[in-house]
């Protein structure tokens, strides 16, 4: 890949499409190549990550941009401020007042600005953060929210283990090594085309986050049980709760979404699962749910949620979610747990998750139930993964509950932002 002003023009235009912030970023991206099929590989390599990384940090390379935070400012604040394009690199697409202003940009000191501009967060969100983190561990995470998430891969042990995927990819030229928490995890490299592979296409594998994979250990489900996944989803946890039951008991995915539920029949194809029923639902109080009221021997409550864990691989969210909107989530959080909560027979277990930093979200959500359904009470998330000799440090921040809860940080753990709270009834 040669940058040029073909691509840089490519560039801009999806970022200006981004900046609207109407739609999901994922989806604007993927809109705008399937539109341009003229693009390499390569070339959508430079343009998605040159694009993710203004969205990741578009507050300060905007204190860059002075009073001109266009599209095109911004985009060359971050190839010259961020990516350390040369000035000769750029000259192809500079004019002599662009040149000019670049120099000032480039002068400017991030330590002389605002904290939440320095840190590339909204005001409330900075705010909010800040009453959970001090300042140290604010930065860190934020400097982690800002870096590109890796590629992660969970091995399906229905097809293969992990020691004979590592040997076909290191074979085909794939570097990969073993996560370090999800026996089931590997981390790439890099970011190759997987879509092809035979070990994708046959179900050996699939593409998951390593903070994903841990909560399919919280719940930790055995063959023969009665197991739901409460919000499926396109099935990502739920094909590692199958894989875990080894294909064996009755395994519900609900949604109420039928295209997210849609999306789980070809991988649940692939995986070789026979074990699993999806099925939409109205709501979390849908007859359904209620029909098996007591019946289920656990339940996965992966909420729907700010997504602010997900910033390094979604940015787009920090400047799309308000106070407002996780108000609102709140709502619909504790609602769902609820619901979910009277599915679960007695020695049963229960996990809420959800993959956002914010104790409203998460403590709050679960202090609440808990204060509220004295027959169900909480297990350390630490001693649960423990057992099956998954050691990690759960408290996140390093100060919290020593391990009650997990609580998994970008910059910390290397996954996505995860809250879960593992609660059994009595």
């Amino acid at each position: 890949m040669r940058f040029s002003p073909i691509l840089f023009k490519h560039t801009e235009a999806l970022l200006s499409e981004l900046l609207r912030l109407t739609f999901p970023a994922d989806l604007v991206v993927s809109r705008y190549f399937r539109q341009h099929r003229e693009l390499g590989h390569a070339d959508r390599g430079f343009i998605a990550e040159t694009v993710y990384c203004v969205l990741r940090r578009k507050r300060s390379l905007a204190a860059r941009c002075l009073a001109d935070a266009s599209a095109r400012r911004l985009l060359l604040a971050a190839l010259a401020c961020v990516q350390g394009m040369n000035r000769r690199e750029l000259d192809a697409v500079l004019n002599e007042v662009e040149g000019k202003w670049l120099a000032q940009a480039k002068a400017v000191k991030l330590e002389d600005l605002p904290p939440a501009v320095r840190l590339d967060l909204p005001d409330w969100l900075y705010e909010t953060l800040s009453a959970q983190f001090d300042a140290v561990q604010l930065a860190a995470l934020a400097a982690g929210l800002t870096q590109p998430a890796p590629l992660d891969l969970r091995v399906n042990p229905l097809k293969t283990t992990r020691a004979e995927l590592l040997a076909r990819l290191t074979a085909d030229d794939i570097p990969a090594e073993a996560c370090l928490y999800s026996p089931l995890g590997i981390r790439l490299h890099g970011k190759p085309a997987l879509s092809r592979h035979p070990l994708f296409v046959d179900g050996s594998f699939e593409v998951q986050d390593e903070g994903s994979q841990l909560l399919g250990f919280l719940l930790q489900p055995k063959r023969g049980e009665m197991v739901a996944d409460f919000c499926a989803g396109a099935g990502g946890k739920t094909l590692l709760l199958g894989a875990l039951m080894r294909s064996q008991g009755r395994l519900y995915a609900f949604d109420v979404a039928e295209k997210r539920l849609a999306k789980l029949k070809p991988r649940l194809a692939r995986s070789g699962l026979s074990n699993v029923h999806p099925a939409r639902i109205e709501s979390e109080n849908d007859i359904k749910i209620k029909r098996l009221a007591g019946k289920l021997d656990r339940v996965l409550v992966d909420a729907p949620c700010s997504g602010l864990g997900t910033l390094r691989r979604n940015p787009d969210l920090k400047w799309r979610q308000s106070p407002e909107s996780v108000a609102e989530l709140t709502l619909k959080q504790a609602a769902i747990l609820r619901a979910a909560a009277g599915l679960v027979k007695k020695g049963g277990r229960l996990v809420y998750a959800t993959c956002s930093l914010l104790d409203a979200e998460n403590e709050a959500i679960v202090a609440a139930f808990l204060a509220a359904h004295p027959e169900f009470v909480s297990l350390s998330a630490a001693e649960v993964l423990r057992q099956q000799e998954i050691e990690i440090d759960c408290a996140g921040d390093g100060i919290r509950d020593g391990g009650e809860r997990l609580r998994l940080l970008p910059h910390r753990h290397g996954t996505d932002g995860f809250f879960a709270a593992v609660m059994e009834r009595r």
